[in-house]
């Protein structure tokens, strides 16, 4: 069956001067309907859909930019190309902001006419057929890299190709390169969990200065050294924030901001909120927190409650034992949306040498989407959980927040405490009454599992982790695997599959982003 052809409207007075062209795109198989004038343009819109239409500016009548106008109420979602002999920059600023897809200036040839439909037209399917085609040039290369990932740098070498070639295909047509690349993405995490197993470990000593930046060094090594530069800051820690969802913010950001340095660091096991988030304002490991300020401290067992009461407590701590000065405003936002402006605080933000802001609701996006239905809908895979992401900040009023930092020199840190992982292999375990409940790790006494499907901490020291008594164990979920237990194992293997999930051992759990940005 023979593809519909494109038909095109070309509006010109002098159209007949331009029968060369219009034959040339007819060979080409394209359908063109011309026009000489605005107003019969106007009526051949009204009973026509056209793919695309070139208008000329400088017409008797209507002008191009007034038919242009019209046309868009019409259809709004036409392109239209505006080819002019003016090269005013007056009439090019009406032109691009009355949202013109593309403009010419005369005289114009026909690769030029052949280029812009092609942008405008033909646009999905060549770039569908080039990012397909990339990948695949790119994909052995790219199996061979996770191979020969050996250091901390060659994994975050690959997490970062990895995300690109993700948000790349997301875009594209070809759902086949999808499964391509998300078995790729399986066979680099289980690559990924034999080098945590082979030095996280190691990474903990103290002695040991050979380790990626961890939770506890996010402020001392990267915080820090900005207040010593002497400039004020920002602090932006956005709850379960993974790399590829930084990338889809940072166009709208890099609007206000430059980006200095765009890094990925280490999160600490169990990459959970309570640990990880902790260890970073502590400055210090979840074992050094309980030992040192046990009053900040919450066990962590089914209770909810004050796991996460305390960080201010301890961010204020680490300033107090590293002898900082600077006048420090801490601000956690739990709602769905923040002020009008991104925060009711901002005469205090911008009295404050450091403003550290915690802001929860891509973390509640992620529970959400587990226990309602209409929000497993709304980021029913990986390129709707991001998008879901982007409308939230959009609209959360951080922009006008941004803003206002900008323009009052703030430097901008945006950073997470974790990321999280869509799982889908639920794993059997077995554990007292009073286990922790989180998916993808466990911890207790009397712990029932296979030890070749986990990724185990026999003696919680090791990972300088809390231990409630002599005997907890720690087990984590690797890869896209999560916990369930023997009673009711189909019905809870069946609710949680396909949701979001936090606590294990992944590159999406624990290579997550740190950047720095200067105001613009």
């Amino acid at each position: 069956m023979q593809n519909k052809k494109s038909k095109i409207l070309w509006v010109d007075d002098e159209i007949d001067l331009l029968k060369p062209h219009i034959i040339f795109l007819e060979n080409k198989d394209y359908e063109v309907h011309t026009a000489t004038n605005g107003t019969d343009a106007i009526d051949m819109v009204k009973s026509n859909n056209y793919d695309i239409i070139f208008l000329d500016e400088n017409m008797p009548g209507y002008t191009g930019l007034e038919t242009l106008k019209i046309i868009k109420e019409i259809n709004h979602l036409v392109p239209v190309v505006m080819i002019t002999k003016s090269e005013e920059e007056a009439i090019m600023d009406e032109a691009i902001g009355s949202k013109m897809a593309d403009y010419l200036i005369k005289p114009v040839n026909p690769k030029q006419i052949l280029l812009s439909i092609k942008k405008n037209i033909n646009k999905k399917e060549l770039e569908t057929k080039q990012t397909t085609s990339a990948y695949q040039m790119e994909f052995s290369r790219l199996g061979m890299q996770i191979n020969d990932s050996f250091t901390i740098e060659d994994w975050k070498e690959v997490y970062r190709k990895l995300v690109y070639w993700e948000m790349e295909l997301s875009n594209s047509d070809d759902k086949a390169m999808d499964e391509v690349l998300l078995m790729q993405k399986n066979e680099a995490n289980n690559a990924f969990v034999r080098f945590i197993g082979k030095n996280y470990i190691n990474w903990l000593d103290p002695k040991n200065e050979a380790h990626p930046i961890l939770s506890p060094d996010l402020f001392k090594k990267r915080i820090f050294p900005i207040l010593d530069e002497g400039k004020k800051v920002f602090v932006m820690v956005i709850d379960n924030l993974r790399f590829d969802q930084w990338r889809v913010l940072s166009p709208i950001i890099s609007e206000y901001y430059s980006i200095v340095n765009e890094e990925i660091y280490f999160s600490i096991l169990p990459t959970a909120t309570m640990y990880a988030r902790n260890s970073i304002f502590a400055g210090l490991m979840p074992a050094d927190i309980q030992k040192i300020y046990p009053e900040c401290w919450e066990d962590d067992d089914n209770e909810e409650g004050g796991k996460n009461n305390f960080e201010e407590d301890l961010l204020r701590k680490q300033f107090n034992r590293n002898g900082r000065k600077e006048k420090l405003f801490f601000e956690k936002i739990t709602s769905s949306k923040p002020g009008r402006k991104g925060s009711d605080n901002i005469s205090q933000i911008l009295q404050s040498d450091i403003t550290v802001m915690v802001l929860n609701f891509v973390d509640m996006i992620s529970h959400a989407r587990t226990e309602m239905n209409m929000i497993r809908e709304l980021a029913s895979d990986e390129a709707a959980y991001r998008s879901l992401t982007l409308s939230w900040f959009k609209h959360s009023g951080l922009i006008d927040l941004l803003k206002d930092l900008r323009d009052n020199k703030f430097e901008l840190v945006i950073t997470t405490d974790h990321g999280t992982i869509k799982v889908t292999n639920p794993i059997k375990v077995i554990g007292e009454r009073n286990t922790n409940t989180n998916l993808r790790y466990k911890l207790g006494r009397n712990l029932n599992y296979k030890a070749k499907e986990v990724f185990e901490i026999k003696r919680p020291s090791d990972a300088r982790l809390p231990s409630p008594n002599v005997s907890t164990t720690f087990i984590f979920a690797e890869n896209q695997d999560f916990f369930a237990y023997p009673n009711n194992f189909n019905y809870y293997a069946n609710y949680y599959k396909n949701t979001f999930q936090h606590g294990g051992v992944s590159m999406e759990e624990m290579l997550v982003p740190i950047i720095r940005m200067q105001p613009k």
